[in-house]
């Protein structure tokens, strides 16, 4: 306990501390998260009423970062898998970064289901053997308990690791590589539990569909790393923690791959929509060409292809990707493609047509921009104290000194 206090004290008295471009970073994100929490106080105090979701259309902006963040969050399991199992020391250097970003991305995950359920005092219903939390039939029930047990996992091993190295001892993998080897199967479980979410439901055609398994896992593992390599950029470039070009490559080859595959399963999913249409293919005409006059996601959807292509093109050439800067590139235009893709262009077209054709058009409300761009916020700032902390551990500037 002493040296756990220890370490929350020298965490904390380094992390306020730092050059001229961090504390710029911090307080940028702290405005942020101030005007997000403004939006969210409007919305506590009219209701979703402030929101763009309607009767009709009840999941939006929320959900669709929900359902990107939690693929997000699985994509550490490509970082973890080579490093502790398979032994590629080329890993090891991302592997802790990979860690930091997914638990950011859980508590973004639990932030927007907070939010998209209209306040925190809801929140009881689904507490086990409190609210009605119906396990084991609820395929949310589910979610909730796998969201919560990867976030545990992922705090755990790095903790003990970090703690371990705080005090100058070498951790023993007989403690933590169970875990590891846990937390890999789990990755797969978050992702898939929350694709059976939506696949499940039999009344949307557009998501009751056998490929939303395996197309959630592919955009995950694409999505993921291209975010941890723009991260890898960043602290190369700003922090004296070095990371070799052969680990930022090594990362761009899984990215590569899972955007190749995410790609491939786009097409046959296209193809299936529109090469025999039926009446269940409406949700897709909705939002690839508009129907009945109504096509605010169009633009949209296009967009996000367009920028899929063009990455999946570009770095699916040797050379492309081997320039770290457009790598930089293709990766942020990846990210983007498959936030839009996973967010409106999954979530929102499923409500539409409604059950008796009519369609009520949903696009987000400043107030929801605002409380979701205060989540990011708070999840690129809880990143930044995490990944602060844990490089100065590595680096050996935060160690633990015994009073003589």
């Amino acid at each position: 306990m002493k040296v756990f206090k220890k370490l929350v004290k020298d965490s904390i008295v380094y992390v306020t501390h730092g050059g001229i471009y961090y504390h710029i970073w911090m307080a940028v994100l702290t405005a942020l998260m101030l005007v997000g929490m403004y939006c969210y106080f409007l919305q506590l105090e009219h209701g979703l009423s402030v929101t763009g979701m309607n009767d009709r259309v009840s999941w939006g902006l929320y959900i669709s970062n929900f359902t990107f963040l939690v693929g997000v969050a699985a994509a550490a399991v490509m970082l973890v898998l080579p490093t502790y199992i398979l032994h590629d020391i080329d890993f090891k250097q991302a592997v802790l970064i990979g860690e930091g970003m997914a638990v950011a991305a859980l508590i973004m995950c639990l932030a927007f289901v907070v939010a998209d359920m209209g306040g925190p005092a809801r929140l009881w219903h689904i507490i086990p053997f409190i609210g009605v939390f119906n396990f084991p039939n609820s395929m949310l029930t589910w979610d909730v308990l796998v969201l919560n047990g990867y976030l545990f996992i992922n705090l755990s091993i790095p903790f003990y690791i970090l703690f371990q190295r705080y005090q100058g001892k070498t951790p023993n993998p007989k403690i933590y590589i169970p875990g590891v080897i846990i937390s890999v199967f789990w990755a797969f479980a978050i992702h898939l539990v929350t694709a059976f979410l939506y696949q499940g439901l039999q009344a949307r055609p557009f998501w009751n569909n056998a490929l939303l398994g395996p197309k959630f896992l592919a955009s995950a593992f694409a999505a993921g790393p291209a975010l941890i390599i723009i991260a890898l950029a960043v602290i190369r470039k700003f922090t004296e923690f070095k990371i070799e070009d052969k680990t930022i490559k090594k990362i761009a080859m899984v990215v590569t791959v899972a955007a190749q595959i995410n790609l491939i399963m786009l097409i046959s999913e296209l193809f299936k929509e529109f090469y025999a249409p039926t009446h269940h293919s409406e949700s897709a005409y909705y939002l690839y060409f508009g129907l009945h006059g109504k096509s605010k996601l169009v633009p949209w959807i296009w967009t996000a292809i367009s920028m899929n292509v063009i990455a999946t093109v570009t770095l699916t050439f040797h050379k492309l990707r081997n320039n770290l800067t457009i790598l930089y590139i293709a990766c942020g235009l990846l990210f983007l493609a498959i936030w839009i893709e996973k967010g409106f262009g999954l979530i929102v077209p499923g409500f539409i047509p409604g059950p008796w054709g009519k369609i009520a058009e949903y696009f987000p409300t400043l107030i929801e921009v605002g409380v979701t761009i205060g989540i990011w916020a708070m999840g690129a700032f809880i990143f930044s104290i995490l990944a602060r902390t844990g490089i100065a551990i590595e680096m050996g500037i935060l160690t633990f000194k015994k009073k003589s």
